[in-house]
């Protein structure tokens, strides 16, 4: 699906006034965080979203403190869920990551996100399909990263995708239907709409949602 047509100004004023706000894995911006110096910058988020969203950049391994470039981290077999190590070290992160997701996230619910998009197959933010690691250095791709987790666990209504499945027509149409309707809810809370603008705004909504999903 091609989804470079952006949609009409119509939604300006409410984008100005109230924007949509989502969490954002920061490598995903371009931004050069990555364990080896780099970056995975996604067009669909930085040329198309970025016009109509507002981001909250999160780069968990960076912010507990490991440096750029760093030794790569991994999750390791381990019940009832798995540890984050640096095997280089060996050193555990798990609880470093855990406790950093719980701080950051409270911060980050202070600002009113609508929701998150993370980068998939990290062993940090990967919402599926992470390889977890066992003694004998064989790995199943069952994992789920540790920040992604804490995420899931702390704030179970929000939505979270991750970027590869924009390529997913019904994963990502069911994942900004579900944003949207955040930013509807989030914004009735904040401000008293009258009913024609509550109306306004869901018809915004609706045309910003099939001109991503049917562009011209």
């Amino acid at each position: 699906m091609n989804r470079s047509t952006i949609p009409e100004p119509s939604w300006r004023p409410w984008h100005d006034d109230e924007p949509i706000r989502l969490g954002v894995s920061s490598c995903l911006l371009g931004a050069e965080v990555r364990y080896d110096g780099g970056h995975k910058r996604d067009s669909y988020l930085t040329e198309v979203l970025d016009k109509w969203f507002e981001w909250v950049p999160v780069c968990p391994e960076l912010e507990i403190g490991l440096g750029v470039p760093r030794s790569p981290i991994q999750l390791v077999k381990n019940e009832p869920t798995p540890r984050l190590v640096e095997p280089v070290s060996s050193d555990d992160l798990t609880e470093r990551m855990e406790s950093f997701a719980g701080r950051r996230l409270a911060e980050i619910e202070e600002l009113g996100l609508d929701g998150f998009i993370l980068k998939s197959r990290s062993p940090s933010c990967g919402l599926e399909g992470v390889d977890v690691f066992d003694a004998d250095r064989s790995s199943i791709k069952d994992g789920v990263g540790i920040f992604a987790r804490i995420l899931a666990e702390k704030w179970p209504g929000l939505p979270v995708a991750e970027e590869a499945w924009f390529g997913d027509d019904r994963r990502f149409r069911d994942f900004i239907e579900r944003v949207l309707r955040n930013h509807r809810q989030r914004t009735l809370s904040r401000r008293d709409l009258h009913p024609r603008h509550l109306a306004e705004l869901h018809a915004v909504h609706q045309l910003l949602l099939e001109r991503l999903l049917n562009p011209v």
